[in-house]
C-alpha cells in the first residue's frame, strides 16, 4: 500500500468511527418530546394562563426555541385536573409539569413559602436577586427533592394590593372574626389577628365576596381585579403589598421528564421562563396603573393604605410566624436564613438607591 492509500484508507476509516461515536449525541439531540402541563388558574386568565409572559407564552416559547422538538399541551383549571392538585399530579407522573405558586403547596413544607414570596420580604429587584445569584433556587430544588420535581420561577406580578373590603378598615380590632380569602403564610399572620382564612381559587372569589360569604378577598392588583369584578362586590382597596411585595409563580416539573431531556432543551426551557418572568412583570406595570385610575374614577372605588397601627401589627406578627416556623424544621430555617441574610444585604443597597429615587418622584 503507497502512502497516499494509506492515508486515504486511514482518513476513511477515522471519519466512519467518529459517525458511529457521534450517533447517539445527535439522534438524543433531535429526539422530540411531548409534555402535558396542569394549571392552577382558570381557562383565559391574564397572565395566569395566556398573554405577556404567561404559562402559555412561555410554551410558545419553548416550542419556538426547539424548532418543535418539545411540545407542551396546556390544560386551564378543572379541564384535566381540579386547580390545586397539579403538584401532587407532577409528583404522580401523572402530567410532566404544572403552574402555579409555591405557597400554595406550604403544607408540604413551609419553605415553599419563600419562593413565592415573603411578606414584608423583597421586591422584584431583591427577590430574583436572591433566586438566581443568592442561592434561592439551588434551595427550591433542595426543597422539592423529596417529591420529585424540580421547579423554576415562571412569572412575578410585582407588589400586590392588600386588597378588598366590604367595610372600612379602622384598627386591628376590624379584623377580629373578618373571612378573607388570602392565601400562604399571610393567612397564617391574619389567623394572628383573628381573622377566619379561606383560600379560594381565582374564579370563585367574586361570588363569594359578593354574596358576603366572605368579607375581604386579596387576588393581585388593579388590573387582575378589575377583570374578576371584584370592585362591584367591594369599593375600599387596600395597599402597602406587606403581604406580597413580589409574587413569583412557579414551573413545577416531574424529576424523570426533566432528566430525560437533553441538555439544550434543558437551557431552553430554562431561558424561555427567565424571559416570561421579565416579559409578565414588565406587563404588570404596564396595565395596573390604567386600572387603578379606572377603578377610582369610573367605579366609586375608594383606594388607601392600611391604617399605621395595622401595619405595624401585621409586621410583628409576620416575624413571629416566621420564626416558629424556621425553628420547627431545619430545611425552613436554612431556607430563612439564606433569604433573610440576602435581604438584609440587599436592603442596604435598597435604602440608598431605590428609596431616595422613589421619594423623589412622589415629590413630583
Amino acid at each position: 500500500m503507497d502512502r497516499r492509500t494509506f492515508l486515504r484508507t486511514g482518513m476513511t476509516a477515522a471519519a466512519a468511527s467518529g459517525a458511529t461515536l457521534a450517533a447517539p449525541a445527535v439522534a438524543r439531540a433531535q429526539e422530540s418530546f411531548t409534555w402535558r402541563m396542569t394549571n392552577a388558574y382558570g381557562p383565559n386568565a391574564p397572565f395566569y394562563v395566556v398573554g405577556p409572559g404567561s404559562p402559555t407564552d412561555f410554551i410558545e416559547k419553548v416550542e419556538a426555541m426547539s424548532g418543535g422538538r418539545l411540545k407542551i399541551q396546556h390544560f386551564a383549571a378543572g379541564e384535566l385536573i381540579p386547580a390545586l392538585e397539579g403538584f401532587d399530579a407532577v409528583a404522580a407522573g401523572t402530567v410532566e409539569t404544572n403552574a402555579a405558586n409555591s405557597y400554595f403547596w406550604s403544607g408540604k413544607s413551609f419553605a415553599a413559602q419563600y419562593f413565592t414570596t415573603v411578606p414584608f420580604g423583597m421586591s422584584f429587584l431583591g427577590h430574583m436577586a436572591w433566586l438566581y445569584h443568592g442561592g434561592g433556587l439551588d434551595l427550591w430544588q433542595e426543597v422539592y427533592e423529596p417529591f420529585g420535581v424540580v421547579a423554576f420561577p415562571i412569572n412575578n406580578t410585582g407588589i400586590q394590593m392588600t386588597g378588598w373590603f366590604r367595610e372600612p378598615v379602622e384598627g386591628v380590632a376590624d379584623f377580629n372574626g373578618l373571612r378573607m380569602r388570602i392565601p400562604g403564610l399571610a393567612g397564617q399572620v391574619y389567623q394572628t389577628l383573628g381573622v377566619d382564612v379561606r383560600l379560594l381559587p381565582g374564579g370563585e372569589i367574586f361570588p363569594a365576596l359578593e354574596r358576603g360569604v366572605i368579607d375581604a378577598a386579596e387576588f393581585v392588583g388593579p388590573y387582575q381585579d378589575r377583570r374578576l369584578g371584584l370592585q362591584t362586590a367591594a369599593k375600599n382597596y387596600y395597599t402597602t403589598g406587606w403581604h406580597e411585595p413580589a409574587t413569583t409563580g412557579e414551573l413545577v416539573i416531574s424529576k424523570p421528564a426533566w432528566d430525560a431531556l437533553p441538555d439544550d432543551l434543558k437551557a431552553i426551557v430554562r431561558s424561555a421562563a427567565m424571559a416570561a418572568v421579565l416579559e409578565s412583570v414588565a406587563w404588570s406595570e404596564a396595565v395596573n396603573g390604567e386600572a387603578l385610575v379606572d377603578l377610582v374614577e369610573n367605579h366609586g372605588v375608594k383606594a388607601a393604605e392600611l391604617p399605621a397601627e395595622v401595619v405595624d401589627r401585621l409586621r410583628e406578627a409576620t416575624a413571629d410566624t416566621l420564626a416558629t416556623h424556621a425553628a420547627a424544621d431545619p430545611l425552613v430555617q436554612k431556607v430563612h436564613d439564606s433569604y433573610m441574610a440576602f435581604k438584609a444585604k440587599h436592603d442596604r443597597w435598597a435604602a440608598v438607591s431605590q428609596k431616595p429615587w422613589f421619594g423623589s418622584i412622589l415629590k413630583v
